[in-house]
């Protein structure tokens, strides 16, 4: 998906205003694929027997999916972008899969789907502090 990311960004006609374009492409592809798998890991714990245990990492699944895959929107728009307005999304985004990825290490042991759902998480989480970092 980074290929499809990267070569997107490469179109652009104008500036992107300076951005990292390797972190900006990272970090939209990492969002992506985190809303993907946690919306999976959503769906699989409601499957699970035990899935009144899981009502928790239910809704932060279902949260963090739902912010990192406006996160990734917000991001692959280049026209007019707001430095402000993308501090705040992706501080927002760093924040859910955080939240997220400690809900599920909490059953990673007994749910697999946790476990990969723990680990997308912390690496959106990761590519949203780099871009941050990069944008300073």
């Amino acid at each position: 998906m980074t290929h499809h990311v990267t070569t997107m960004l490469n179109t652009y006609p104008k500036d992107l205003g300076g951005v990292d374009k390797e972190k900006l492409a990272e970090c939209i592809e990492a969002c992506f694929a985190c809303a993907q798998t946690c919306t999976a890991c959503a769906d699989a714990c409601l499957g699970e027997e035990m899935v009144a245990d899981l009502t928790t990492c239910i809704r932060t699944n279902l949260d963090c999916a739902d912010i990192c895959a406006a996160t990734g929107n917000v991001l692959s728009r280049r026209t007019g972008y707001d430095a402000t307005s993308t501090r705040a999304i992706l501080e927002a985004c760093r924040a859910a899969c955080a939240a997220c990825a400690g809900e599920c290490e909490q059953h990673a042991g007994m749910h697999e789907h946790c476990r990969i759902c723990a680990e997308a998480c912390r690496r959106c989480e990761t590519a949203c502090q780099e871009l941050l970092s990069s944008l300073a």
